[in-house]
């Protein structure tokens, strides 16, 4: 199966369940993006492409005036899902801009390079606050989908606590300095 970014994700989601364009964006908006994104400009030509490779079906369901098509999982999908699950090892790969911006900031005045790190720290905590507020919705979660989210409220956590000690380190360096 030829893949790309989002097609692990559009699988997965159509695994959960029917769904169309519209909707699996809405759920990654929701879910994956945290760690995973995908744009509609994305999504739209994967759906059409694994439909032309048999892998999801999809049929005409009009909302109102809206054209729209829901979209499922065939057997081949199933397979080539489970396939790129149980594949070889995977590479961790990280894009902060933050972590690249503070890799950086030597290039700036002290003040400011300390308010990236104070702003990434903010980042950390609105961030967590948007996923306890998902832990906090009522109802029960895929056992791992909710260990990611405990994955992810353990890490952002643990960020804004590093930027805090990082800001108090620094900031008292230069106490002495």
């Amino acid at each position: 199966m030829k893949q790309n970014a989002v097609t692990p994700v559009i699988l997965g989601l159509l695994s959960l369940g029917p769904r169309s364009g519209y909707d699996i964006k809405n759920t990654v908006d929701r879910s994956t993006r945290f760690f995973w994104a995908a744009s509609y400009g994305q999504i739209y030509p994967e759906l059409r492409r694994l439909e032309v490779e048999g892998l999801i079906e999809g049929e005409d369901a009009p909302n109102g005036a809206r054209g729209r098509r829901v979209y499922e999982l065939t057997d081949a999908g199933r397979e080539a899902l489970v396939e790129w699950l149980l594949g070889g090892p995977t590479t961790m790969e990280l894009r902060d801009e933050s972590l690249l911006r503070l890799f950086f900031a030597d290039n700036l005045p002290r003040e400011q390079a300390l308010s990236l790190l104070e702003a990434r720290r903010r980042g950390h905590e609105e961030f967590l606050a948007v996923l306890r507020a998902i832990d906090a919705r009522p109802g029960d979660d895929p056992e791992f989908v909710d260990l990611v989210l405990r994955w992810g409220i353990a890490f952002n956590e643990w960020g804004a606590q590093w930027c805090e000690e990082q800001l108090e380190r620094l900031q008292s360096k230069k106490k002495t300095a």
